[in-house]
């Protein structure tokens, strides 16, 4: 990586380019895999987001991951249909993880992050809702292990990408082939609000509606909540202030993105039997805020938190729990129970919820309808997946 970036650099804004997942690799032949065991450090990965062209979603399938036999998929609901179809970029090694980054429109861009002897970051991006995929970049370097990881400004194209040694990297989109340090966690712990806040490490990256970059942290002072926005050659607080009830907490950003018109973060305040999660909404890009109430989580931290259509926030807890709110002026409402195995939730038809279930090779889509208190089977999609490819 190379010198930190000029504010002109910083000042390319991006038509956003959405992340697909890892591919999907040709039918299994043999005996099949080990028995399930949960993905090793990268759970949170698995997601949802909506577009124009449609909804997105990741999860892993598989088997063991000391075996390397899980394959993280990409799905994808066109808009105006119910049916789900797998869209996993092809031939790439998607063990470690697919990243999303929602440009708006029909593009779409993925990171793989690096597993076994894959040292560097392939990108897959789309332009036409994941019809066709095309190769860009690389990146010389591992994503960080977390969903929001790469982000799309606005306008331009620029490309923001969290790494897992600690840095955030601009590249321009020209292919995405010449990457430019904007931070070090370092050099935002020096910061005023980084000194502020005591920042221990980098958890999210975004780029705020009108292109500020903007990134997450975890917070090592209580009370303190960690997103910081680039402007004018040097860094900012732009973080809510916590409720009442979550205040003395050490807070951790776990989700950070933009839509058209607004920012939302997504706050875990605490740690253990007494942490709770709170959702926020900028319309600003971080210098007004609205937040939820908090919600207490009693030990369940989040496996899986998707942002939108709109203002939504939905997460996935252990014990088949989900949780999702609407915007600021709502309040946080526990879902059905939900199906056994269930990945993540979407957004589903007619403003329901789809949870997508995941067993090995089967990816199972149930669909809440508004006002319904049961999920009902909708569709069940079989994913190809080679065992021991990958070792």
């Amino acid at each position: 990586m190379t010198a930190p970036a000029r504010p002109a650099v910083v000042a390319l804004a991006a038509a956003a380019l959405l992340a697909g997942c890892g591919s999907a690799a040709p039918a299994a032949s043999g005996p099949g895999p080990a028995a399930w065991a949960p993905p090793g450090g990268a759970p949170f990965l698995a997601t949802s987001l909506v577009t124009s062209a449609g909804t997105w979603a990741v999860a892993v399938m598989g088997g063991s991951v000391a075996s390397h036999n899980n394959f993280w998929q990409l799905f994808m609901r066109p808009s105006g249909s119910r049916r789900w179809q797998l869209d996993t970029p092809p031939g790439t090694a998607d063990n470690g993880g697919l990243v999303l980054a929602n440009g708006g429109g029909r593009s779409l861009i993925t990171g793989f992050r690096p597993s076994q002897g894959l040292t560097y970051t392939p990108l897959m991006v789309t332009g036409d809702g994941g019809r066709t995929w095309s190769s860009t970049g690389p990146l010389d370097a591992a994503l960080a292990n977390v969903p929001d990881a790469l982000a799309v400004a606005p306008a331009g194209g620029t490309l923001l990408a969290l790494l897992s040694g600690g840095s955030a990297e601009l590249a321009a989109p020209d292919g995405y082939t010449s990457w430019t340090t904007l931070a070090t966690q370092r050099s935002v712990a020096a910061s005023p609000p980084g000194r502020r806040c005591g920042l221990r490490a980098f958890t999210a990256a975004a780029f705020a509606p009108a292109g500020t970059p903007l990134l997450g942290g975890a917070c090592g002072r209580p009370g303190i909540t960690g997103i910081f926005a680039y402007a004018g050659g040097t860094w900012h607080a732009a973080a809510p202030a916590l409720p009442a009830a979550a205040a003395g907490r050490p807070v951790r950003v776990l989700r950070l993105a933009s839509t058209a018109t607004s920012t939302v973060a997504l706050l875990a305040a605490g740690t253990g039997p007494a942490a709770s999660v709170i959702a926020a909404w900028s319309p600003d890009g971080g210098g007004r805020w609205a937040v939820s109430s908090p919600l207490r989580l009693n030990g369940r931290m989040p496996s899986s938190a998707s942002l939108g259509p709109g203002d939504t926030v939905s997460i996935v807890l252990a014990g088949g729990r989900g949780e999702t709110v609407a915007g600021p002026r709502a309040r946080w409402r526990a879902l059905p129970a939900l199906p056994p195995g269930t990945a993540t939730l979407a957004a589903g038809p007619a403003a329901g919820f789809d949870a997508l279930a995941v067993d090995r090779t089967t990816m199972t889509v149930w669909q809440l309808a508004p006002g319904s208190a049961a999920w009902v089977k909708e569709q069940v999609v079989n994913v190809p997946i080679q065992f021991g490819s990958s070792s």
